[in-house]
């Protein structure tokens, strides 16, 4: 079994470049997170990048075909993985996609465009399922295989709040999941006010967000994401909104698996010491070759 990834690394983000307000950090850390891709920054022993931590859960699954999604100005994960058709890293056979930024833009348009052009450069991939997470989350080697195992065409993760080990106010701040009595996706719903909380608390015994990390159909989602209009005010093209596109107007049924545990984030510099925490926690034995 050969399975297929796309991880998504090409954003430029505007919270990483601002100034750490709760941590001090070294001048060589500082350099990575103003100037590398997120999931580049050296968190880990022997200065290993995020990403590596991320790819070595990958290749202890059955999925093997990994594309990553880069921005056209940065090469810092192409420099460091390398380039080839039979490029390898940790038994994966990595290769790459560039999200281009438009005229008249400072920034690529959002993730449902990063993923269109992931998928655009891997047609040979048309008639299967693949999956897509992002580069800056430390997702499970079980996320992963709840996935892989899953009998539907398309699912997504859908981690319980309560178990991910952020500060309240930034946990509020996710877009929460709403389903149907049989687990699939009916919504998502960004910003939710205390009673849809309470609602959804109540009806389900717990709130779900995603972290996206989902597995798709590929030409179910392509034909979507194809479609895919720009958020009015955040001015991008984002997957949760081809998510509900895929669900309500093609009718292609989203499974959500329940999921009850931490997925490190690396959004901010005051994000990066509780990462390295977390990697020396849990990766402290971990042998990269």
């Amino acid at each position: 079994m050969n399975e297929r990834l796309v991880i998504l690394a090409g954003g430029i983000s505007s919270r990483m470049k601002k100034r750490a307000e709760k941590v001090i950090l070294d001048s060589t850390t500082l350099s990575d997170a103003d100037e590398k891709s997120k999931s580049m920054i050296r968190v880990g022993t022997d200065d290993r990048p995020f990403l590596d931590y991320l790819l070595y859960n990958v290749s202890k699954t059955a999925i093997k075909d990994v594309v990553i999604l880069i921005g056209e100005k940065d090469d810092s994960i192409k420099e460091y993985y390398g380039v080839g058709e039979n490029n390898q890293f940790l038994g994966l056979t990595i290769s790459y996609a560039v999200q281009p930024i438009p005229k008249g833009r400072e920034k690529p348009l959002g993730t449902a465009d990063a993923l269109y052009h992931a998928l655009v450069a891997r047609p040979d991939w048309s008639g299967n399922s693949f999956y897509v997470c992002n580069s800056d989350n430390l997702y499970s080697i079980e996320a992963f295989n709840i996935l892989i195992n899953s009998e539907h065409k398309n699912a997504l993760i859908d981690y319980d709040r309560d178990g991910l080990n952020f500060e309240t106010k930034r946990i509020e701040g996710f877009a929460v999941t709403e389903k149907d009595e049989e687990g699939f996706l009916k919504n998502i719903i960004e910003k939710p006010d205390r009673e849809t909380i309470e609602r959804l608390s109540k009806q389900f015994g717990f709130v779900g967000v995603s972290m996206n990390i989902f597995k798709f159909d590929y030409d179910m989602i392509l034909r979507v994401l194809e479609e895919t209009p720009m958020n009015p005010i955040r001015k991008e093209k984002e997957l949760p909104t081809s998510v509900l596109m895929l669900i309500h107007q093609i009718g292609g049924d989203v499974f959500t698996y329940y999921r009850k545990e931490h997925v490190p984030d690396l959004t901010s510099k005051d994000d990066i010491i509780p990462v390295r925490e977390y990697l020396e926690k849990h990766f402290s034995h971990l042998e990269i070759s």
